[in-house]
């Protein structure tokens, strides 16, 4: 027997019958699912110091266990000293099981150890059922070793689903263990 991830499970066996409750759908192909959750990171400083985007990459790399990419800018922009081609931040896709590893990891290791933790706001959906987070402080995750990180940057998570409404959205995202903040 394969692996499956204990989120992917979850899904399958418990979301997909709560969604199909809450939204009435026909068919169970009709219940939004998560496509992908893209993690990237920005790295200003990089104009100045290229090492700093391998650190950012090999960063990305460790939290995620799936090689990130260093990315380019697309334009010169002469007030910031950039050059078109420049390596100006990090990213990294997930798909398929390694993406509901990193959301399991995510939930039940890496929020928790975000100070004075409430929930994260729901004010981050962008109209058609995806959600973007931004997370402060790279030294949340257990994967980062604090004694060897030379900066404490943030990074942006998103998470793109086939949900049409934001309201869809949310509620996959709540029922898979995303806590959002009480209103």
């Amino acid at each position: 027997m394969a692996y499956i991830p204990r989120l992917k499970q979850e899904y399958k066996d418990r979301v997909v019958s709560a969604l199909t409750e809450e939204f009435s759908y026909d068919n169970v192909m009709q219940v939004p699912k998560l496509k992908k959750i893209v993690l990237s990171r920005g790295v200003g400083a990089a104009v100045a110091d290229k090492k700093l985007i391998d650190y950012a990459v090999d960063e990305l790399t460790n939290i995620t266990g799936q090689k990130a990419i260093a990315t380019i800018s697309k334009k010169d922009v002469a007030s910031f000293k950039l050059r078109k081609g420049m390596p100006i931040g990090a990213k990294v896709t997930l798909r398929g099981e390694r993406m509901y590893e990193f959301l399991d990891r995510l939930i039940t290791s890496a929020l928790p150890r975000v100070r004075d933790f409430n929930g994260i706001k729901a004010t981050g959906f962008d109209g058609r059922g995806n959600y973007s987070l931004g997370v402060l402080e790279q030294i949340i995750f257990p994967e980062i070793d604090i004694d060897k990180v030379n900066k404490i940057s943030g990074m942006n998570i998103t998470f793109e689903t086939s949900a049409k409404t934001d309201k869809e959205a949310k509620s996959l995202l709540t029922e898979l263990g995303l806590p959002f903040k009480k209103n």
